[in-house]
C-alpha cells in the first residue's frame, strides 16, 4: 500500500450517469509533471479545493466536503462537479492507503488551461502532519484585521469570500505574520471588530455552557468540522448557536477553539499575548469525537 497517491480526474457533467466511474480517473506518479504550463490553477489560483481528513482508513465527512465543493463551484462560476464521480475517486484513493494512520486528502477543481475546452481536476493524498501535541497542549493565536467590514460579501459578491478558492496567498501571509508575532495561528477580524475565521480553520468560543461560532454569511466559509462538532455538542446536551461575535467576546471567552479537518480541535491558550482558559480534558473529549468515524 502507498501512503501518497495522486489521481487525475476527467470532470464529468453533474448529471452524467456513467456505470464505470473509475474509468474517468487514473493514478499518476506524484513526483512527475502532470499539469500544463497554461494551467490557471497555478497561474492565477483560479480554482477551488477541499481537504478531507482520513483517519484509519475512513474519509471523514466526505459528503459535506463535496457539497461545499459544489457551492464553491457555483460561486466561482465553474462547472458543477459530479459528486458520485468524486466519491468514487475518494474511495479508490482511500482503499489504497494503509489501514491505520492519519492522512490529508485534497480535491482540486480548476478552470483548466486558458481558453481550454474543459476544467482540470485532481486528487492528492499524503500523510498528515503530526498534530498530537497541538491537540493536547493547545496553540497561541493572534487577531488580524482581514480588511473587510461586515456585509462586504453581500455588497461585493465578486470577491468570492464564501468560496474555498485556491487563492490562499493572503491566508498564508497571515500565518507567517502570526509566526512573526510568536504565535501558531491567526484569527481574522472584520474591520469593524467582529470575529470571522482562521486562515485555515473555523472559530468556536464557549461562554459558560453555550458554544458559539460566527453566524454563517457570504464572508465566512461554513466549516464542515465545526458543523460536525456542533452536532456532537447538541447530541450530548450542550447549547450551540450561530451569532455575530464581537472581539470582546473572543477575548473574554471561557474557551476558544480553532477547528479544521486535519488538525481537528486546537484550543487557544494565548490570544494576543493574553492568557486564555484552557481545559485539557475538554480538548481530549472533542478530539476523541473528531477522530471517530464520521460521515
Amino acid at each position: 500500500m502507498a501512503d501518497t497517491i495522486t489521481l487525475l480526474i476527467e470532470p464529468l457533467p453533474a448529471d452524467a450517469d456513467i456505470t464505470r466511474l473509475d474509468a474517468t480517473f487514473h493514478e499518476v506518479d506524484a513526483s512527475m509533471p502532470a499539469l500544463r504550463v497554461g494551467e490557471l490553477s497555478t497561474q492565477r489560483g483560479d480554482g477551488i479545493f477541499e481537504t478531507i481528513g482520513v483517519v484509519d482508513g475512513h474519509a471523514q465527512e466526505t459528503r459535506p466536503h463535496l457539497e461545499r465543493l459544489r457551492n464553491s463551484a457555483r460561486i466561482c462560476e465553474l462547472p458543477e462537479p459530479n459528486l458520485p464521480q468524486w466519491e468514487a475517486a475518494i474511495a479508490r484513493a482511500v482503499a489504497a492507503l494503509p489501514p491505520t494512520g492519519e492522512f490529508a486528502l485534497k480535491l482540486v477543481l480548476s478552470r483548466g488551461v486558458e481558453h481550454g475546452p474543459a476544467p482540470t481536476a485532481w486528487l492528492h493524498v499524503a500523510p498528515a502532519a503530526g498534530f498530537v501535541e497541538v491537540r493536547r497542549r493547545g496553540i497561541r493565536a493572534v487577531t488580524l484585521d482581514r480588511g473587510y467590514g461586515r456585509g462586504t460579501a453581500e455588497r461585493a459578491p465578486w470577491l468570492l469570500l464564501g468560496a474555498k478558492t485556491l487563492s490562499y496567498a493572503v491566508n498564508m501571509a497571515a500565518l507567517r505574520e502570526a509566526k512573526r508575532r510568536g504565535a501558531h495561528d491567526a484569527i481574522f477580524l472584520t474591520s469593524d471588530g467582529y470575529v470571522m475565521e482562521g486562515p485555515t480553520s473555523s472559530v468556536i468560543i464557549r461562554r459558560g455552557d453555550v458554544w458559539s461560532t460566527p453566524a454563517p454569511s457570504g464572508a465566512i466559509l461554513h466549516g464542515t468540522t465545526q458543523q460536525s462538532l456542533f452536532e456532537h455538542l447538541g447530541a450530548t446536551g450542550r447549547q450551540t448557536e450561530y451569532r455575530d461575535i464581537p472581539v470582546y467576546d473572543l477575548e473574554t471567552a471561557d474557551a476558544v477553539w480553532l477547528v479544521s479537518s486535519v488538525r481537528l480541535a486546537a484550543g487557544v491558550t494565548h490570544l494576543d499575548d493574553r492568557d486564555l482558559p484552557y481545559d485539557a480534558d475538554e480538548a481530549r473529549e472533542l478530539n476523541a469525537y473528531l477522530l471517530s468515524p464520521r460521515d
